[in-house]
């Protein structure tokens, strides 16, 4: 069952209401209900096909919905209405190979009355030593940047960022982060795909995971994980039986797995001691336990039912 209609506040910049796409038939979007507040960033977590980029399309006015509107300040995005300064990155952006950063700012500049500075936003993406170099020459790193750069160029306020940080190595992964959250700080409101979990725990004030074109869930990243907020994995020989675990109050679930398996828990003590105990009467070994923190990847994988992709990009 979809998630109840959200209740909107006149603080909404964002509004997407009852949102419908198909490609060929297929429901790309489903009825997506979405909104997204001055200082605050929501993020877009699924699968690869879940949705993500069709719902961002559709917000920035690159496609048309088959239902449902998109408001941003009040202004309907598929009718022209008043404009609004609009910042987006998305995971197609291209340059010709021979425009430079330096250029590619300076032109965009040009569009917009009081846009950024471009030798600004060169010095706070750390462009300067490329300003001048060839786009076809930038690390991808360094081309995720001039886009993210290229995005805020009309001082935004609304951000929408499809995937920004796929790609990437950590150290430009938190640089990039630092720089949405300096959006966030100065009022953007900011909508965001992302296939990291981690990443969207780490960004987002509200995460909607989005499956088959419905948002199945949406909540601040805390409340999703909810009480049960710790996954014990085990592995022995022979694998535990699943019926060790019955009866303890605290677990809430257990996923076999090749040699062992997972278990959702609120306290992972009861949980070790009874695989001990089981352990001991059947002279089985343990070869690994671990306790870690339930994540949004896990959520995705209850809520859906089906195992979570390590790869990135998306058919719709």
């Amino acid at each position: 069952m979809p998630p109840a209609p959200q209740a909107h506040s006149s603080a909404d910049l964002v509004e997407v209401n009852g949102l419908v796409k198909r490609y060929d038939g297929v429901a790309a979007l489903d009825g997506v209900d979405l909104h997204i507040r001055a200082g605050e960033i929501v993020g877009l977590l699924g699968r690869n096909g879940a949705g993500k980029t069709t719902l961002l399309e559709c917000v920035l006015g690159l496609r048309t919905p088959d239902a449902g509107t998109v408001r941003i300040q009040k202004s309907d995005a598929n009718k022209g209405g008043e404009a609004v300064r609009v910042g987006a990155q998305l995971q197609t952006a291209g340059l010709q190979d021979h425009l430079t950063p330096r250029e590619a700012l300076t032109l965009f500049a040009g569009f917009y009355e009081q846009p950024a500075k471009p030798d600004a936003l060169l010095r706070r993406f750390g462009l300067e030593e490329k300003a001048n170099a060839k786009f076809a020459t930038l690390s991808t790193g360094q081309k995720q940047r001039l886009f993210l750069a290229l995005a805020l160029v009309n001082r935004p306020q609304v951000l929408v960022l499809d995937e920004p940080t796929a790609g990437l190595d950590p150290v430009s992964r938190r640089d990039l982060h630092a720089v949405i959250l300096e959006a966030r700080v100065a009022g953007c409101a900011v909508l965001l795909s992302t296939h990291y979990g981690e990443e969207a725990e780490t960004l987002c004030d509200r995460v909607a995971i989005l499956d088959q074109g419905r948002i199945l869930k949406m909540d601040t990243p805390s409340a999703l994980r909810g009480p049960v907020g710790t996954v014990v994995t085990i592995a022995s020989d022979p694998a535990p039986a699943v019926e060790i675990f019955q009866g303890l109050p605290e677990v809430a679930g257990v996923e076999p797995q090749p040699g062992g398996c997972a278990v959702r828990t609120s306290d992972p003590v009861p949980v070790l001691a009874a695989v001990t105990r089981w352990a001991e009467a059947r002279a089985a070994q343990v070869t690994d336990a671990r306790v870690r923190p339930r994540s949004l990847e896990d959520i995705v994988v209850e809520l859906t039912g089906r195992p979570w992709e390590t790869g990135t990009g998306e058919g719709m």
